[in-house]
């Protein structure tokens, strides 16, 4: 789905924007503004810059363009619901579209994972869903159960919550002692010594769940609330779990009364093959974060499924009552429903949420083609995500990593780094005529 626009010399701006006011996240601000990287237009597999050079999106924006940028269907579902009905509290009142796109996101979870809670992002998605299984225990009589446990490497936001239960060091160090108490992680289940060039899910390493074992009986379990992991871990450089490891998770919470959430931020709507990684993993988790997809990233939006078993906990008080403290002004905001409704309607029409599994034999085949060039020391893929991981330079941790995102840039490709290793996660509608220019950019440039 390639859409080239003509240069025009009136497309360039006569001078840039002044870039001295924004503060950008997730940035080296004083370097980028020496030489700034600004996109202006985007179509499609497309990124353009001022200039009109073409820039091919290998990352889905931020892991949330799956369906391609500049759909006309959700512009005009946006511009329509703007003039109808801009926006609306949601707050003791409703308005239809919210339970509209609640039904169907509950559609696609797997069976009983039916009930769902809107927030603006993902971060808002995990710090609502931690706070609804701390208060799914006190609603049951088991307020003792107060303990969170995450997992080294995991990436669960920014919000207090998700840097708390979260494990990458540069994202938790500078606020270490005002992280939310009660929290314990699992090892991370990374493991290039046995499982380096692994293609899909890795053979080795199902016994890593096992150290959940390890922290209950350290915390005992009647002080446990919940166990929360990414499926894949996407942001600490895309860790695909082992064979085995997230159903002995689920087993071992179920034995011992824990609740599981899967964070699927990144890994919902088709990134896996499947809808959620929960149904191409086959496991059921207790409470899913959603974000990203949600919207295609045409506007800000995440939530919270859980089963309705766990709803209906908090369904018992005088009916009066406000069941559960918590919110924000602009859950289910009509311009994000109606921009959900339409990306739900174009990925169930497009076959965009299991097309990750038609084109993955190419991907994968591309992904591990780069085995063997310069400083390339793992290659790692499940459906249409790979992780190429490259060896440090001494001394500069990430600086090699960088050094391809700028060389790509250079050469027309947008790819995602963390640490030194790239990330890649296309929009789902890319063409294998794409999958080739990714990767042989990528070998160019290695």
């Amino acid at each position: 789905m390639r859409v080239n626009f003509p240069y025009h010399p009136a497309m360039k701006p006569a001078t840039g924007p002044d870039l001295d006011a924004l503060w950008m996240p997730f940035t080296a601000n004083r370097q980028f503004k020496q030489a700034p990287r600004l996109l202006a237009r985007a179509r499609g597999m497309e990124y353009f810059t001022p200039e009109g050079r073409r820039i091919l999106d290998g990352a889905a924006g931020l892991w949330c363009v799956n369906a391609g940028h500049g759909r006309a269907e959700i512009t005009a579902a946006v511009t329509q619901q703007l003039e109808s009905l801009d926006y609306a509290p949601l707050f003791q009142m409703g308005h239809g579209i919210a339970f509209e796109l609640a039904t169907a996101v509950a559609a696609l979870c797997p069976p009983g994972v039916n009930r769902v809670f809107f927030t603006n992002s993902g971060s808002e998605a995990v710090d609502t869903a931690l706070k609804i299984a701390l208060a799914y225990h006190r609603a049951r009589g088991d307020a003792a159960r107060t303990r969170l446990i995450g997992r080294e490497r995991g990436y669960h936001g920014v919000g207090f919550g998700g840097i708390s239960i979260g494990g990458i060091v540069a994202n938790r160090k500078a606020w270490a002692a005002n992280l939310i108490p009660g929290v314990d992680h699992l090892r991370h289940t990374h493991d290039l010594s046995r499982n380096a060039y692994s293609r899909g899910q890795p053979a080795h390493g199902a016994e890593l769940a096992d150290d959940l074992e390890r922290l209950i009986a350290l915390h005992d379990a009647s002080t446990i609330a919940a166990v929360i992991v990414e499926p894949i871990a996407g942001s600490t450089g895309v860790l695909i779990p082992p064979k085995g490891y997230l159903e002995r998770l689920r087993a071992i919470c179920d034995a011992h009364g824990i609740l599981l959430i899967f964070d699927e931020v990144i890994t919902g709507f088709g990134r896996t093959g499947a809808p959620f990684a929960a149904q191409e993993f086959g496991v059921t988790p207790d409470l899913i974060t959603m974000a990203k997809g949600l919207t295609n990233g045409c506007v800000p939006m995440g939530a919270v499924a859980v089963k309705q078993s766990i709803h209906d906990a908090f369904m018992q008080g005088p009916p009066g009552a406000i069941e559960l403290f918590h919110g924000y002004t602009y859950s289910a905001h009509p311009l994000a429903c109606a921009a959900g409704l339409a990306a739900i309607e174009l990925y169930q029409r497009e076959g965009l949420l299991t097309r990750a599994k038609t084109l993955s034999r190419t991907w994968e085949d591309a992904v591990h083609g780069l085995r063997g060039r310069p400083h390339v020391i793992d290659t790692r893929n499940y459906g249409l995500i790979a992780g190429i991981e490259l060896e440090p330079i001494p001394g500069k941790p990430g600086a090699r990593a960088f050094d391809v995102f700028l060389k790509c840039f250079e050469r027309g490709l947008l790819i995602r780094t963390t640490g030194d290793i790239i990330a890649l996660s296309p929009p789902l509608i890319i063409e294998p005529q794409h999958i080739e220019e990714i990767f042989g950019t990528l070998a160019s440039v290695l």
